[in-house]
């Protein structure tokens, strides 16, 4: 990682997890979880299935509900309190391995409607700001087409697109690339790879290695619901410690 990506990194916590438990009934899904996000860092979280990955980024934005530990993100702690949660939501975006795109709706509605909605902004304030974004993804043109009329990789930027426009502090991605045909995972990679050129703080669930090694500040290995092994890509990848995180990278790598 270069010099210049290193210095988007703040040392002021954007997101503090400590002694996180979850469970689903009988089933211990998060174990132990510690960590901590600063502002402007971008984490690639790993792993195999099963292990807990989508569940822990999905607890930061209170789309599961942890049972025991602290979950801190932008000076707010998460708990059942229903206007903290909202106060997060609003400033967490997230985009899912599925579009969750409102089909009935045009591109650009799709856009506008949490702005309008949440934020109250005037609406042709939020089509502007929808079509910046839309202009930064790459498919303006698409504004007034349905979804439907797109492809996987063009619904998915405009996910990407649709986050965005709430002008969140952090953006979490739930293996954003695994429901897309192969030559359309590079069009999503490419928009990520430019947010995170912005100074984007990112938490991504993927198996794409490649982006971890060339744009994560920090790689995540996490097996039966507890993270084994965190560290730099150049250390993680060349040098992996955990004997589970060696089997898992030589069972993924080339």
């Amino acid at each position: 990682m270069n010099s210049e990506t290193a210095t988007q990194v703040e040392e002021s916590p954007i997101i503090t997890i400590e002694e996180m438990h979850k469970w689903y009934g009988d089933f211990h899904v998060l174990k132990d979880i510690n960590l901590t996000v600063k502002k402007g860092e971008r984490i690639v979280i790993c792993g195999p299935s099963g292990s807990g990955k989508s569940t822990l980024i999905r607890c930061i934005n209170r789309l599961e509900e942890h049972q025991r530990g602290k979950i801190v993100v932008d000076g707010i702690e998460l708990t059942n309190d229903l206007k903290n949660i909202e106060k997060i939501r609003a400033e967490v975006g997230m985009v899912f391995q599925h579009f969750n795109l409102f089909p009935h709706l045009t591109i650009i509605e799709n856009l506008t409607l949490g702005p309008i909605w949440v934020r109250k902004t005037p609406k042709k304030e939020a089509e502007e700001v929808a079509m910046y974004y839309l202009e930064k993804v790459r498919i303006a043109e698409q504004a007034n087409k349905f979804p439907g009329q797109l492809s996987g990789g063009q619904q998915q930027r405009v996910a990407i697109a649709r986050s965005l426009c709430m002008k969140p502090n952090v953006m979490l991605f739930d293996e954003p690339t695994s429901a897309l045909d192969p030559e359309m995972v590079k069009e999503v990679l490419d928009v990520m790879i430019s947010l995170a050129g912005d100074g984007m703080t990112m938490l991504v669930v993927s198996h794409e290695m490649g982006f971890a090694k060339s744009v994560a500040h920090r790689v995540l290995f996490m097996d039966g619901g507890e993270i084994l092994e965190e560290n730099e890509p150049e250390i993680f990848f060349g040098n992996p410690q955990h004997e589970r995180t060696q089997l898992f990278l030589s069972q993924i790598l080339d």
